[in-house]
């Protein structure tokens, strides 16, 4: 997420109340989780598992729970609870926003455009031309729609991110204040769900087809022309390439990437990147020739 101005290192030390190491004036442009953080954003990390790996990525400003030697052209906010005052940051940045009516005021709607009775058009969405919203969609804040886009009756796009983090006694949600992108020629199904980004976005790329009672985790990315069928779950921070086919119930582990063209039969698990141009099968998926081959040896012992 981009703030809407650049502001000082000390500023954003001040909102969060902790100490920095930098130079007062050091440009702080956003905030980002860190497999989609740029340059001048914040990432957070409160684990020295990861230490490393934030203090390396793209991000400009590490929010980090010990004072570390700060790498080169990089600043440092040190704080007793990162994830705490991230979510600071994003409830500062973009705070909720109630609605007053079915239809934001500051909805933009394109030419021959039909939204249907009972839908809800949440603050800052943009929808297209030419598309069709069909009754109890729920288009939440900062959802943008491109053209010639049809989203079934009872899909819900824009909820928060399944992300938590257990504390002693209750789980500790990280707020979400991203957005979902849906762009040209997609069709969703009815009673979809799904997640914005946390600070980024989740997209589906044009062309895309989805079916109904389909899931789609927080910051996925869905490539061009895909299918995808009934009732899978796609988890949070995948990245499905163009032309892939997901048949009923799929359902993925978070953080893979399924190759271009690559077809995922029903009713199968991936828990692993998956290669272009193949076919998988089975939980865990592999490719479809290697599993029935299995199938077949277990049936010979049997025999």
């Amino acid at each position: 997420m981009r703030f809407p101005k650049t502001y000082r290192l000390e500023n954003i030390a001040e909102i969060i109340g902790c100490s920095f190491v930098g130079t007062p004036d050091f440009p702080v442009l956003g905030m980002n989780e860190i497999h989609v953080v740029q340059p001048g954003e914040i990432v957070f990390v409160d684990h020295p598992k990861y230490y490393d790996k934030a203090l390396n990525s793209n991000a400009s400003i590490i929010l980090i729970n010990k004072d570390v030697e700060c790498p080169d052209g990089k600043a440092l906010l040190i704080s007793d609870d990162p994830f705490r005052d991230f979510n600071k940051l994003s409830t500062y940045f973009r705070p909720f926003q109630a609605s007053s009516t079915a239809i934001s005021e500051t909805a933009e709607i394109g030419e021959g455009t039909v939204i249907q009775p009972n839908a809800f058009v949440g603050n800052h969405v943009k929808i297209g031309k030419n598309c069709i919203i069909y009754p109890n969609v729920v288009l939440n804040d900062y959802t943008t729609i491109g053209d010639n886009v049809t989203i079934h009756a009872g899909t819900v796009l824009g909820a928060d991110a399944f992300y938590y983090k257990k504390r002693p006694g209750f789980f500790d949600p990280l707020i979400s204040c991203g957005s979902v992108v849906i762009e040209d020629n997609v069709t969703l199904g009815a009673l979809c769900t799904i997640d914005r980004g946390v600070t980024g976005e989740t997209r589906i790329k044009q062309g895309t087809k989805i079916d109904n009672q389909v899931h789609i985790g927080h910051d996925t990315v869905i490539g061009e022309m895909c299918l995808i069928a009934a009732q899978c779950g796609i988890a949070g921070c995948v990245v499905i390439e163009d032309n892939v086919t997901l048949w009923g119930q799929v359902g993925t582990t978070s953080g893979i990437t399924i190759g271009k063209n690559a077809v995922v039969l029903a009713k199968s698990g991936v828990s692993k990147n998956l290669l272009n141009d193949k076919i998988y099968f089975g939980a865990p998926a592999e490719e479809a020739r290697e599993y029935y081959k299995h199938v077949a040896k277990v049936k010979n012992l049997v025999k």
